[in-house]
C-alpha cells in the first residue's frame, strides 16, 4: 500500500490543533539535613521570611533562618516522613490563617483548621499571622470600659478597650480564672472574644471550652488551641493566629479581646526553636530577639480612630512566675511593654482572698479614663481605705493597746477585703458594683460581722435588683454620681441595713 504523505500531514495537523505548551515552573530546592523539627534545604534562594515552604504530603514548613547558601525551616506536621534530599518547593505565600464570623464559636489550631468535629471552617478571607501594628495616627485613647465583673479589678485596676494588662502570677493563683470571667462578662456586649491557650494539656482546654459553653459564652468566643504535646512552631504561632482573627473584628469596626494563656510557655517554645536553628543565645538561653517577640505581638492591641472604624482589640496577655519573681527575663520584658499589670499573690490566694489581687502591686496606666465616673469616684477611697488597712494591719501585729479611731480602721478594712471576694464564674454588673462598694465605703458594714458581709452583698443584690431597680438603672444609664442619687443610694442602704440585721440578728457586732 503506497505511503499518502498528504493523508499523514492531515493527521499530525489535527493532532496538534488542540495541543498548547504549559510550562510549569516552580522553585524547588533540597533537604541537606532534618532532625528535632528542623530541616535545613539548600537551592530557594528567594525564599521569603515567614513563608511556608512545602514538603509534599500535606506537611508544610515555616521559613525562619535566611542564611547565604541555605534556609532553616521549622516543620509544622509529622518529621519522620521528612528524608534528606527530598525536594521541596516554595508556596509564595506568607503564613496566613482564615478569619471572619465562621469562627465563632469554634475551637481551632493556630492555623485555623477545626478541632472541634463540627466540619471545616467556612471562611473566605485569610489575614497573615504577622501585621504591623496601627501607627500612633491611626490610634484612637483608650477612654471606653472593658468590665471584667471582678469586683477588686473593676474598681481599682480598670481595663479599657484597646489596652493591653498584664495578669501576672505563680501557678494555681486564678490567672486562668480571671481571663474566663472576663469573656463570659462580655456575653451580650458585643465583644468578640478570642482565648489563645498555649503550652497547656488538652484536658485543660477541654475544661476551659467546657465552662465557656456552660455559661453560654462559646456564643462569642473563639478558642485556639496549641496544646502541650503539639509542636513548638504551632505553640509559637498560636498567639500571632488568634491576634489575626481577633484582628478582622477590629478593623472592621468592632470590639475584640484576646486572652494569651500563657506567654511564659510561648517564649519557651521560641527558644526551643531558636536554640535547633542554631541562634545565638542570650540571657537564660532565650535568643536576643525574645523582646521582640512579644512586643511585636502586644503592640497590635490598640483602639482604632474612628475614620476607621473606631474598632478595638484589647489584648490580657498572662504570664507566669517563679516563687513570686517579678523581676525574671520575661516577667520585666512583658511588665515594659503592658498598660499595667494585675499582681496575683499565692499567700492571698492560699488566705481564701479571691481573686488574689494584691492591690498594691497591681496597676492600670489607663487608669480612670477607663471608667464610669460613679465607679471612678468610689475607687478613689476603696484604695485609700485598703491602703490604710495594710499599713495599720502591719503595725497591728506588734501591739495590742490601739486607739478607737485605728481600731475602726482596721475593722473597715477586714470588711472591704470580705467584700472584694468573689466566686469563680459568677462577673458582676457595674451598678450593683457601686451598690456594694458604697456599702463598704461609706460604713455600712461596719456594724456587720466579717463572716457576715457575703451574706449581707447577696441580700443586698436581691433587694436591689426587686425593690430599687430605678437606681440600678439610673447607675447604668447616668453612669455619674451626683447629689440626687448619692442620697438614694444612702436612702436605700440605710432601710436595707435595718431590715438586714433584724432578720439576722446574730450579723450584728456584739
Amino acid at each position: 500500500m503506497p505511503i499518502d504523505a498528504k493523508h499523514i500531514a492531515e493527521q499530525i495537523e489535527s493532532q496538534l490543533k488542540g495541543y498548547e505548551s504549559q510550562v510549569d515552573l516552580a522553585e524547588v530546592g533540597t533537604v541537606v539535613s532534618v532532625g528535632d523539627g528542623i530541616a535545613i534545604v539548600h537551592g530557594l534562594e528567594k525564599v521569603m521570611a515567614g513563608e511556608m515552604v512545602d514538603f509534599g504530603g500535606k506537611i508544610y514548613g515555616l521559613a525562619l533562618n535566611l542564611d547565604e547558601d541555605s534556609i532553616g525551616c521549622v516543620i509544622m506536621g509529622e518529621v519522620h516522613t521528612i528524608k534528606e534530599g527530598q525536594m521541596v518547593r516554595r508556596t509564595k505565600r506568607i503564613i496566613q490563617v482564615p478569619v471572619g464570623e465562621a469562627l465563632i464559636g469554634r475551637v481551632v489550631d493556630p492555623l485555623g483548621m477545626p478541632l472541634d468535629g463540627k466540619g471545616p471552617v467556612a471562611s473566605k478571607e485569610f489575614y497573615p499571622v504577622e501585621r504591623i501594628a496601627p501607627g500612633v495616627v491611626d490610634r484612637h485613647p483608650v477612654n471606653t470600659p472593658l468590665q471584667t465583673g471582678l469586683k477588686a479589678i473593676d474598681s481599682m485596676i480598670p481595663i479599657g478597650r484597646g489596652q493591653r494588662e498584664l495578669i501576672i502570677g505563680d501557678r494555681q493563683t486564678g490567672k486562668t480564672a480571671i481571663g474566663i470571667d472576663t469573656i463570659i462578662n462580655q456575653k451580650g456586649k458585643g465583644v468578640i472574644c478570642v482565648y489563645v491557650a498555649i503550652g497547656q494539656k488538652q484536658s485543660t482546654v477541654a475544661q476551659v471550652v467546657k465552662t465557656l459553653e456552660e455559661f453560654g459564652a462559646m456564643e462569642h468566643t473563639i478558642v485556639v488551641s496549641a496544646t502541650a504535646s503539639e509542636p513548638a512552631p504551632l505553640q509559637y504561632l498560636a498567639p500571632y493566629g488568634g491576634c489575626a482573627m481577633a484582628e478582622w473584628f477590629m478593623f472592621n469596626g468592632r470590639d475584640a479581646l484576646c486572652v494569651y494563656d500563657d506567654l511564659s510557655k510561648h517564649a519557651a517554645a521560641y527558644r526551643e526553636i531558636s536554640l535547633l536553628l542554631r541562634r545565638p543565645p542570650g540571657r537564660e538561653a532565650y535568643p536576643g530577639d525574645v523582646f521582640y517577640l512579644h512586643s511585636r505581638l502586644l503592640e497590635r492591641a490598640s483602639r482604632l480612630d474612628p475614620r476607621l472604624g473606631g474598632g478595638s482589640l484589647t489584648a490580657l496577655p498572662i504570664i507566669e512566675t517563679q516563687m513570686g519573681d517579678v523581676s525574671a527575663y520575661i516577667p520585666t520584658n512583658v511588665i515594659s511593654i503592658t498598660d499595667g499589670q494585675i499582681y496575683l499573690e499565692g499567700d492571698l490566694f492560699y488566705s481564701g482572698i479571691r481573686p488574689a489581687v494584691n492591690v498594691g502591686l497591681s496597676v492600670s496606666r489607663v487608669g480612670g479614663n477607663a471608667q464610669i465616673r460613679a465607679i471612678r469616684k468610689l475607687a478613689g477611697s476603696l484604695r485609700l481605705d485598703l491602703a490604710q488597712y495594710r499599713e495599720l494591719a502591719a503595725f497591728a501585729q506588734f501591739g495590742s493597746d490601739l486607739d478607737k479611731s485605728t481600731l475602726k480602721q482596721l475593722a473597715r478594712g477586714e470588711r472591704l477585703v470580705e467584700l472584694l471576694k468573689q466566686a469563680q464564674y459568677v462577673p458582676q454588673d457595674v451598678a450593683l458594683q457601686v451598690f456594694g462598694i458604697f456599702a463598704g465605703t461609706q460604713g455600712y458594714l461596719d456594724g456587720i460581722r466579717t463572716p457576715s458581709v457575703s451574706h449581707f452583698e447577696r441580700e443586698l443584690h436581691a433587694y436591689a435588683g426587686a425593690e430599687r431597680a430605678d437606681l440600678l438603672m439610673a447607675i447604668r444609664e447616668k453612669k455619674e454620681f451626683d447629689k440626687d442619687l448619692e442620697s438614694k443610694l444612702h436612702e436605700a442602704l440605710k432601710a436595707f441595713t435595718e431590715r438586714f440585721l433584724k432578720d439576722h440578728p446574730e450579723a450584728a457586732v456584739a
